[in-house]
């Protein structure tokens, strides 16, 4: 539950104890990726998941959270940042972070998005080699 990254302004940690709950559900119940999410579906995604949040101050204002084994594979998953926040590099410093994490190190990683393509491919995230390979499910539990 270390600090990973500390700036004059933002604070990133994996802490479980920092991350405001409240503000995470609401910003995914209203996401296009999770939206009418329950809290209590969200609090047992915490749980369950390593999570990084970024303060400014007391104030969290991102949040990404990796579902893994820490041995082969990762899940990003429920990425943002808050919307007053956003274009100061915060989401960059984010995914970093993520990537930089020591238990995460030797793992492939798969991730959805609509809309941050941009942002992740600076960071190596690309098209699945082999997408006839790859199948999902979509479980309707929100």
């Amino acid at each position: 539950m270390a600090i990973l990254a500390r700036t004059t302004d933002l604070v990133i940690s994996t802490d479980p104890t920092r991350i405001d709950v409240d503000m995470v559900h609401a910003f995914l119940s209203t996401s296009y990726w999770a939206e009418g999410r329950s809290r209590a579906v969200v609090e047992e995604s915490i749980r369950n998941s390593l999570c990084f949040g970024a303060c400014i101050g007391a104030a969290q204002v991102a949040f990404a959270r990796v579902v893994t084994d820490f041995a082969t594979f990762g899940y990003l998953a429920d990425v943002f940042v808050l919307a007053q926040w956003r274009g100061h590099g915060i989401s960059k410093r984010l995914i970093a972070e993520v990537l930089a994490h020591p238990r995460l190190g030797n793992l492939n990683l798969l991730l959805r998005t609509r809309d941050a393509h941009t942002l992740y491919s600076r960071f190596g995230f690309g098209p699945p080699p082999d997408p006839d390979r790859l199948m999902s499910m979509r479980n309707l539990r929100t």
